[in-house]
């Protein structure tokens, strides 16, 4: 169900502003140097960056979690009718990283909505999962169309369309990021932008949420979810820097403030990403100097790759079990469960 995408390719598949923020961040700082290709980057140390074993460490306990988490979550269902977990969103919905060597931005099986179909499927057989999320994809243009082809016109028609048609257990959405993320200069955040994008993001979703709570009926299980702040990967690059992360810090807060109204107006529960990424937690992570909200964003993005592949803020493998993991626990303390 991935849509066709338009023979243009959406920004976001190239790099993202933050991305090319960061990147210029480190280019200017005198902390950072990017070695020699066969030399290690020192934005890649133990200062900075975790290593391998750690990621596939977390990713690992986040996967378990969901393993005993799902456990009683979902009774078995014996049914000939199809049913389907339908995921909606940007970037995230599609498990974009990016690839080694190359860097260019792409869709991965490993995103938390890989992660979440197979906890799913592991209580209901024959669960079957509808992705038409859109790299790129702004909450203007999930209503308006514009970034990726779909036979409806937008992102929110084909969703429409699909849960008329279908039966869906539960629909998963991730979507404002690209609304905002424009917002930033080396100088800091530009205040005046994150308010009107912020008016934006209000103002489309009470467009799309009734559509799409009207369209899923009663007995569909809808969860959004709040968003990680990777431009906190700033921090690393020294004290001229850090007043960037912590500006950058406010704008998420705000944001995920908007996200989270506008979700509760509609009864959609939130999956608080922003928690699971400790997003305000500044002690000391263990056996690191890095405050722990900043080590796990350079943990759990690209944003402490160097670069081709680096910076970038999409999740890595790991980051998106988390994220699955924040979906998870959401999903078993709504009041309505999956039917």
């Amino acid at each position: 169900m991935t849509p066709k995408r338009t023979a243009a390719t959406p920004a976001i598949f190239r790099q993202n502003r933050w991305d090319l923020l960061f990147a210029k961040l480190v280019a200017s700082s005198p902390r950072v140097v990017y070695a020699p290709r066969n030399q290690p980057s020192q934005i890649g140390n133990s200062e900075t960056h975790a290593p391998k074993e750690a990621e596939m460490r977390i990713r690992l306990v986040s996967l378990s979690v969901l393993v005993m988490l799902w456990g009683p979550a979902l009774a078995p269902r014996t049914s000939a009718q199809t049913t389907y977990y339908l995921s909606l969103g940007d970037s995230l919905a599609q498990g974009v990283q990016p690839q080694v060597p190359s860097g260019t931005n792409a869709p991965t099986n490993q995103g938390y909505v890989d992660d979440l179909y197979a906890m799913l499927f592991s209580r209901t057989p024959g669960l079957q999962l509808a992705k038409l999320g859109c790299p790129g994809e702004t909450t203007t243009t999930m209503i308006h169309g514009g970034v990726c082809g779909y036979a409806a016109g937008s992102q929110l028609a084909a969703a429409v369309s699909f849960l008329e048609a279908n039966r869906v257990a539960i629909v998963t959405l991730d979507i404002g990021a690209n609304d905002i993320d424009h917002c930033a200069s080396l100088n800091g955040i530009d205040w005046r932008c994150v308010t009107t994008a912020l008016s934006t993001v209000r103002s489309d979703l009470l467009q799309i949420l009734p559509e799409l709570r009207r369209a899923a009926g009663p007995h569909t299980l809808i969860v959004a979810m709040n968003y990680y702040d990777p431009v906190l990967a700033a921090w690393t690059l020294g004290p001229s820097r850090q007043v960037l992360a912590d500006e950058s810090l406010l704008a998420t807060t705000f944001f995920n403030g908007v996200l989270e109204i506008s979700y509760q107006t509609f009864d959609i529960p939130v999956a608080d990403v922003a928690q699971a990424f400790h997003n305000y937690d500044f002690t000391t992570a263990p056996n690191s100097n890095l405050p722990l909200n900043v080590f796990l964003t350079v943990t759990l993005t690209w944003m402490g790759a160097p670069p081709p592949v680096g910076p970038n803020i999409h999740p890595n493998s790991a980051g998106y079990a988390v994220i699955a993991s924040a979906f998870a626990n959401k999903i078993l303390t709504s009041d309505e469960k999956p039917d």
